[in-house]
């Protein structure tokens, strides 16, 4: 009877272990990254002396001696995603994991909670923490994800300028207002360009630059039928403001420039222009190949170091460390690379992965846990009454 008390209390003991399992699957239903765990139980048995209750031959009886908690099995399913607006909520789209290092030890914790942010130091971080995401170099040395010399856009003085529309050839006078041109440093300048028919010569305009009241340059440009000549169709001239070193600049009028007589009215106005200001960061985000792409308050943009991702040969070895982290303790079988390349999946923004809890099967696996906790007990209740019996009998010899 003793025997099947502590069989009874084994099975108690194994589902309120199972039980706590599942409790924590549950509770964490909505917790981004967080991989469910499924139970696994171990049968006990010994083998009893031939003492005269075995087989009359002599030989021993095997006899069950309960159960067993065994362990709680990862399941590394991917659960769903869940879309949040915010570009540096990443998920990853197939095999993976996030690769963070603790700033402290510098040792690595794997995640597929890809809620990041950039701290104040511009190093992007798990948000609330000051664990670093680590990135990928060109040679796939790992390096932390900093902002350091991407929080500007350096300026680019303005080298071409591309005219476009229709320069009337029966106009006597025309004025091009607020060119905008880039100095060396970033200076943003309007200057005015004047177009006036040349006396005596068909097709022939003179074109003179100047910024306020100041004389820039002067030239002429050439049209046939209407067309740019080959031979005069640009306009070359340096632009130095006070304190700035000069740059050259072409005013381009070969390609989208026509004079048709359209009266006293044209329509050449600026078409491009290669220069552009000092640029400040204005957004940042990740594309499927987990590269850092950032944009700039001057329209440039400029990419970033590349997400890191890992995968194991053994996901068993993966150890939970709460907060959807996992910790890898063997030194081999750990792969590290670049989303979509070496069997790696994509990378997603503004959406996070959530649990895998499945919570029809919890409640399914609760039932059956609250089931055999239940016959445990029955079983426990049962041979405590026969011992009593036992010791009843005894009493009243």
């Amino acid at each position: 009877m003793l025997d099947s008390i502590f069989i009874g209390t084994s099975g108690l003991q194994t589902f309120s272990a199972d039980l706590k399992v599942i409790s924590n699957n549950v509770a964490n239903l909505n917790t981004p990254g967080f991989k469910a765990s499924n139970s696994v139980f171990a049968s006990l048995y010994y083998a009893g002396a031939g003492d005269g209750s075995g087989p009359s031959s002599g030989g021993s009886t095997r006899f069950g001696s309960g159960v067993a908690f065994d362990q709680a099995v990862v399941n590394f399913r991917s659960g769903e995603l869940r879309q949040t607006g915010n570009p540096l909520d990443l998920n990853v789209n197939g095999e993976g994991l996030f690769v963070t290092r603790d700033k402290g030890t510098g040792n690595p914790v794997y995640t597929r909670a890809g809620q990041f942010e950039f701290n104040r130091d511009g190093v992007l971080v798990v948000r609330g923490t000051e664990r670093q995401v680590m990135g990928l170099t060109a040679t796939s040395a790992q390096t932390t994800i900093t902002l350091d010399g991407l929080r500007i856009s350096a300026p680019r003085a303005t080298t071409a300028v591309k005219m476009g529309g229709n320069l009337s050839s029966s106009a006597t006078d025309f004025n091009l207002f607020n060119l905008k041109v880039i100095d060396a440093v970033g200076g943003e300048h309007a200057l005015s360009v004047n177009f006036k028919p040349k006396t005596g010569v068909a097709g022939t305009w003179v074109v003179k630059i100047t910024d306020g009241t100041t004389d820039v340059a002067a030239g002429e440009i050439q049209f046939s039928n209407g067309i740019p000549s080959p031979i005069a169709n640009t306009l070359n001239f340096t632009y130095a403001p006070a304190g700035v070193a000069g740059t050259n600049i072409t005013l381009d009028f070969s390609g989208n420039v026509t004079s048709f007589d359209t009266g006293s009215t044209s329509s050449l106005a600026v078409g491009s222009s290669d220069g552009y200001g000092v640029g400040t960061l204005s957004q940042i985000s990740f594309d499927a190949d987990g590269t850092m792409g950032l944009s700039y308050s001057n329209g440039q943009n400029a990419k970033g170091a590349r997400i890191a991702l890992a995968r194991f040969d053994a996901n068993a070895e993966l150890k939970p460390q709460g907060g959807s982290d996992f910790t890898y303790d063997s030194g081999q079988g750990v792969h590290i690379g670049k989303a979509n390349q070496g069997g790696f999946g994509s990378i997603g923004s503004s959406q996070i992965e959530g649990s895998n809890v499945d919570l029809a099967s919890e409640f399914s696996d609760l039932i059956v846990a609250q089931r055999g906790y239940q016959a445990s007990s029955r079983i426990v209740s049962t041979a405590n009454e026969l011992l009593q019996d036992l010791f009843d009998m005894k009493g009243h010899r």
